[in-house]
């Protein structure tokens, strides 16, 4: 082999070595410290793609689990409106039924239908003050928008509820009466059975959008852990990788100063 002094053809390759171990140090040490082995496009871009795509339907999905609850707190509401105002049919019933009998005074008659009345005046102010976050919920429909992020995933529930009021409820009667208060007792029926059927309507909502909530819940679970899988960093192999570069880097720079002594050997020959 012949002896030259021109290029040092060993430290060049050793300086490439440690560039390179350099390289894939400073790499390894910024997983560790972000925990995500795709830090940048150089790293993986195909996989960044992926985990960012996915990250956009884990941010959809999760907005969307929040939308139904918040559904299901509207119209849950409405329901514990209405099951009030069913207790006070209930009582309504009650009283309707009593006036209905013959043979009560006047004085009887009116303190009957002074509560009945009562009942309906307390009606009406349920239905204008049960709100939910500040927005009246009764005359309205409670519309609940979710997405998965993608432009086939998006779907809107909407669930009407009707106005609570007497003349809604067809309570527009008295119990001054036995015959005014038998006309009652058929209306008061009549209501009990309409929030009853609206009551099933709501629950029937609320079902729904539990079970939408429940399924947006289990894909935020799987897409993350898809995310994870993509993304993370292996910590075990990445400290494993440290290791070794670190080794390497001791090595190249063992083998860059055997290098450049070699270089000093050559001028030796000369002196």
């Amino acid at each position: 082999m012949s002896i030259g002094v021109l290029n040092n053809i060993s430290s060049l390759i050793a300086e490439n070595a440690v560039s390179n171990t350099q390289s894939s140090l400073q790499s390894t040490l910024q997983q560790l410290s972000t925990g995500l082995k795709i830090n940048s496009g150089s790293d993986d871009a195909a996989g960044l793609s992926i985990a960012d795509g996915l990250g956009a339907n884990i941010a959809a999905l999760s907005q969307s689990s929040q939308n139904a609850s918040d559904g299901i707190g509207l119209l849950q509401t409405a329901d514990g409106a209405l099951s009030q105002v069913t207790t006070q049919l209930n009582r309504a019933t009650t009283l309707a039924t009593e006036a209905g009998n013959g043979g009560l005074s006047t004085a009887q008659s009116t303190a009957l239908d002074t509560e009945f009345q009562s009942i309906l005046s307390e009606i009406t102010q349920i239905g204008a003050t049960t709100n939910f976050n500040g927005t009246a919920v009764f005359g309205t429909s409670a519309t609940t928008f979710t997405s998965d992020g993608t432009t086939t995933g998006a779907t809107t529930t909407t669930t009407a509820i009707a106005a609570l009021t007497p003349a809604a409820l067809g309570l527009t009667g008295n119990l001054l009466t036995s015959a005014a208060a038998q006309t009652a007792l058929t209306a008061v029926t009549a209501a009990i059975n309409t929030i009853s059927a609206n009551r099933g309507a709501i629950g029937a909502s609320v079902n729904q959008l539990t079970a939408d909530s429940n399924v947006q819940n289990t894909e935020v679970q799987n897409l993350t852990g898809a995310q994870n899988n993509i993304q993370n960093a292996d910590i075990a192999t990445t400290t494993s990788n440290l290791t070794q570069f670190n080794i390497l880097e001791q090595t190249g720079f063992d083998a860059l100063s055997q290098s450049r002594q070699a270089q000093e050997n050559v001028l030796k020959l000369i002196q």
